[in-house]
């Protein structure tokens, strides 16, 4: 499993420990997704980061990242204030199999709903790696209600479900941070310039 899912896991442990979840805003759950679907996985993978992140518990979460010696950590405490939740689903397997296409597309079939755009697709037929990441706009060109990241491999599954108001340009400062995997995504990515946007590497 990559390091920084490991880092992350763990400080996810600490939080969950001391902290307890919180309601969200009505406007909110509309972009908070149904992923416990997922957790039948858990007893087939090798390695499983779960977290769930909300409300008093992403308050907590700024505590711990603010005694990080992470360079990032400012950027990254400025970016996380104003979520409502934070909600990843990732899995590591031994072989390959354990996870069905039928999984994945219960996710993506959520993001059918009004509001939800693709920004960015990339697919690997040679690696059979797939990437996808959709937002739900908040009516501005940088700002987005809710984000959502599937990473899907042979023998690795992730998907991530950021909700509350989020900078495209600052999301950078929250890859490698509580379970939320490493993008490299565009700054000038927005609804208006990168919907429906796709690479597919042979």
């Amino acid at each position: 499993m990559r390091t920084d899912a490991c880092r992350a896991a763990f400080r996810t442990v600490l939080l969950v420990v001391v902290a307890a979840c919180a309601g969200l805003p009505a406007y909110a759950q509309s972009a908070r997704l149904q992923i416990t679907g997922l957790e039948k996985l858990a007893s087939k993978a090798a390695e499983v980061v779960d977290v769930t992140l909300d409300g008093p518990m992403l308050k907590l979460a700024s505590k711990f990242i603010a005694a990080d010696e992470d360079p990032d950590a400012d950027k990254t405490l400025a970016l996380i204030k104003d979520l409502k939740g934070i909600y990843v689903k990732s899995f590591e397997f031994e072989r390959e199999g354990e996870y069905s296409p039928e999984d994945v597309e219960a996710i993506r079939a959520q993001l059918h709903a009004p509001g939800w755009v693709r920004i960015v697709g990339v697919h690997s037929k040679r690696e059979r790696e797939n990437t996808d990441v959709y937002l739900m706009s908040a009516g501005s060109e940088k700002a987005v209600q809710g984000l959502v990241i599937i990473a899907a491999e042979p023998k690795e599954l992730t998907v991530v479900n950021i909700v509350g108001p989020i900078d495209l340009d600052k999301l950078s400062a929250l890859e490698g941070h509580m379970g939320v995997p490493h993008l490299e995504m565009e700054k000038d990515k927005s609804p208006s310039k990168a919907a429906g946007s796709h690479e597919e590497k042979k």
